[in-house]
């Protein structure tokens, strides 16, 4: 028997007793790679934020980051039915629906923000998306998603070319698919431009995909209720022209801004715990950088009227 499917028979409940337990122990210790990343991103993207204020924020993140690990795994392990009853409300559902029936069809842009996967079951009620699947590290965790995603009606596609055609012809044939946008590509799959005020290599994928089928752009989120019923789905909008720019620079910057304002809404719900951040120009990665250069870089950052400030600290904690 694969050992994830303890988390079959685990509440819900005890699992996210645990996680919050885990994100505990995680904060004790400063120099833990989730601490040191969380710490250096929050450097870049709220440079204004006093050390209290930072503190804080990074306890929520750890949290947050822990809690949708084992509510990701219970999902994999669980029915779709399961999932879909964890799904207490749907805000701006009409925006997902008129999106869904736009004749050159639909791509979903989930950036990893909450607990996305939770999500899944609820999008394939609706259809049967592409989805591009990248393996997972071990065979083990690998067959458990697998099995998992199986359940759903998404059809799973490589990370490759392949992969890429076949969410093309999906999207041509007015169906829908899901990317997540956030990800750190290869240099030849992306472009240079701001991602929270900071020059980085960022995909374009997504962009590519909308300017040549016109499909209609949603952003979705999925996250965790305040007072523990369930989870909230959260639909945006996503009809800035920009993001069907023939020129990627530009098309993908304006993806980029509205990432931002899903993010921007529920602040220590996004994973930054992830290396977003690992190619800026001139400094390359901040992340193996040394100490005194990244504060050279950090100090000298424009500053930006849009960034989380401390007077909203208050927000960022939700």
């Amino acid at each position: 028997m694969n050992p994830y499917q303890v988390f079959k028979v685990a509440p819900l409940s005890v699992l996210q007793m645990l996680a919050r337990f885990v994100a505990w122990i995680i904060v004790q210790y400063p120099n833990f790679s989730i601490m040191r990343t969380i710490d250096i991103n929050l450097r870049l993207v709220t440079p204004a934020l006093t050390d209290n204020q930072k503190q804080a924020i990074t306890k929520d993140i750890v949290k947050h980051q822990c809690l949708s690990s084992v509510e990701s795994i219970k999902s994999w392990a669980m029915s779709p039915d399961w999932s879909i009853a964890q799904i207490n409300q749907v805000h701006n559902k009409d925006i997902f629906l008129a999106a869904l029936a736009n004749p050159n069809g639909m791509l979903a842009i989930v950036p990893h923000l909450g607990t996305w996967e939770m999500m899944n079951a609820w999008l394939n009620q609706f259809g049967a998306p592409t989805i591009m699947y990248k393996p997972v590290k071990g065979d083990i965790t690998n067959d458990f998603v697998l099995q998992g995603r199986a359940r759903l009606n998404a059809t799973l596609v490589p990370t490759d070319g392949s992969g890429v055609k076949a969410v093309f012809k999906t999207l041509k044939q007015g169906g829908f698919s899901i990317v997540l946008p956030d990800h750190v590509p290869e240099p030849s799959g992306g472009v240079i431009v701001p991602f929270f005020g900071i020059e980085t290599l960022t995909s374009t994928l997504a962009s590519k995909l909308a300017s040549k089928t016109k499909c209609a752009l949603v952003g979705l989120s999925c996250i965790r209720r305040d007072d523990g019923q369930g989870f909230d789905i959260y639909c945006y909008q996503l009809d800035d022209p920009a993001l069907y720019d023939r020129n990627a620079s530009v098309s993908t910057y304006a993806l980029n801004q509205a990432m931002e304002r899903m993010i921007q809404a529920n602040f220590s719900h996004y994973m930054w715990g992830y290396r977003r951040f690992k190619h800026i120009p001139h400094l390359h990665n901040p992340y193996s950088a040394d100490p005194a250069t990244l504060e050279a870089f950090i100090r000298t950052r424009p500053s930006r009227s849009d960034s989380p400030a401390p007077t909203d600290v208050h927000h960022l904690n939700n």
